[in-house]
């Protein structure tokens, strides 16, 4: 089974818990995207980890996680992440493996990253991290591969910082190096998780352009990023929270306004210790908009959706879900391209009544109160996609499935 594992909105879903609940029955954990500007937080009893670059996968202790090729790699930020974790008790040597397809951040490209930013007329809120113009130098064809740190000549062409830098990691790395599309077909019978970056609305060519990440968050991008066919993927699972965030500028229609909302957006914020795992930033908080989620469905063929962080609205009285925007006077329910349509877009929402109940005690759907069960049922038909997993707390334990994704 080759199940892919998306975020359905803004990034921020809960990707990170969810990849390392499911991935307990996979054998091969494989990030496709993305690099240190993604932030997976995963709780495990008393112990909490905070990945960046590394695949959830790896908390499992018996997992291989690959860094495939369609990732930006920071080896600074990589080998300071598996000190983190191998202090925290987690052995990681001999599990890790890296495309030698995928690309290499260097240290100037963070401050070019900032620089390029600021000098825009409407910035994008870039982490700083590099990561922009690594995909960029990638597609401009001036950019430089993990497997070209072992060709002599291509080694040779890079400025002399560079190669004073990597010189620190080139033998460290060496024995992670792999040629992924062999490893995956040698490894072709095996249960495999692949984990996606971000959020769909965030990718490329899909998203809220341009406020969108570099690279690509969308389910295709399991194959692109990874090194096998789309017709080998046999699922695809996208994760959403109960209400919707977002890091940085760019247009938000279900976002929580003062004037309308109160101070409802920073009590979701503060209950649901929404800021972010790399940039420590608030992130920006509204009800669910289900335009932007049954886009998300239709654009990536998600058999199934992951409701996270459903026990955030516990102890409210109303739920408001956004299920049409209004555009210069006309409603309309379907995700628009341009930015100025989304940049206008006011919220036509949807009340439901809220349940007042503590929902970490429920360890099974049909142990959740009626009122949540209708909000997801709401969900499901306006999205026209069922909820197979639904999650009620931050630990691994506090999630159930409906349906079993790995069959």
């Amino acid at each position: 089974m080759k199940l892919v594992v998306i975020g359905a909105q803004w990034g921020d879903e809960g990707k990170g818990k969810i990849v390392d609940y499911m991935s307990e029955e996979s054998s091969i954990v494989i990030r496709f995207s993305g690099g240190a500007n993604a932030g997976h937080t995963i709780v495990v009893g008393d112990k909490v980890y905070k990945l960046h670059l590394i695949p959830s996968g790896i908390v499992n202790p018996d997992k291989i996680a690959v860094l495939g090729s369609g990732m930006v790699i920071d080896p600074e930020a990589m080998f300071k992440e598996l000190s983190s974790i191998k202090e925290q008790g987690l052995e990681w040597e001999n599990r890790i493996l890296v495309s030698d397809r995928a690309h290499l951040v260097l240290p100037r490209y963070r401050k070019m990253d900032l620089d390029m930013d600021s000098k825009r007329r409407n910035p994008i809120g870039t982490t700083g991290r590099g990561i922009g113009v690594t995909y960029s130098l990638k597609s401009s064809r001036d950019g430089f591969r993990v497997g070209d740190m072992y060709d002599e000549e291509r080694y040779s062409l890079l400025e002399e910082e560079d190669r004073q830098f990597l010189d620190q990691y080139k033998d460290k790395m060496k024995g992670m190096v792999c040629n992924i599309s062999q490893f995956l077909y040698e490894n072709k019978d095996k249960n495999m998780l692949f984990e996606g970056a971000q959020g769909v609305l965030l990718d490329l060519d899909s998203g809220s352009y341009p406020y969108v990440s570099s690279g690509y968050s969308c389910s295709a991008g399991a194959a692109i990023g990874s090194g096998i066919g789309p017709k080998q993927l046999d699922k695809i699972y996208g994760i959403c929270k109960a209400y919707t965030t977002r890091v940085g500028n760019g247009p938000f229609p279900s976002e929580y306004k003062e004037e309308s909302d109160g101070d409802l957006g920073h009590q979701i914020m503060t209950i649901g210790k929404e800021y972010g795992v790399t940039t420590g930033r608030a992130r920006r908080c509204g009800s669910l908009d289900l335009v932007a989620l049954k886009y998300a469905c239709w654009s990536n063929s998600i058999d199934s959706l992951v409701l996270t962080k459903l026990d955030i609205f516990d102890t409210f009285d109303e739920i408001k879900v956004c299920i049409g925007y209004e555009i210069d006077g006309k409603v309309v329910d379907v995700f628009p391209a341009r930015i100025d349509h989304l940049s206008k877009a006011k919220p036509v929402t949807k009340s439901f009544k809220g349940w007042n109940t503590d929902l970490s005690e429920c360890s099974s759907y049909e142990e959740l109160p009626v009122e949540a069960k209708e909000y997801i049922a709401f969900i499901e038909k306006y999205v026209e996609t069922p909820i197979g997993t639904v999650s009620v707390g931050p630990d691994r334990n506090a999630t159930f499935n409906r349906v079993d994704p790995w069959k």
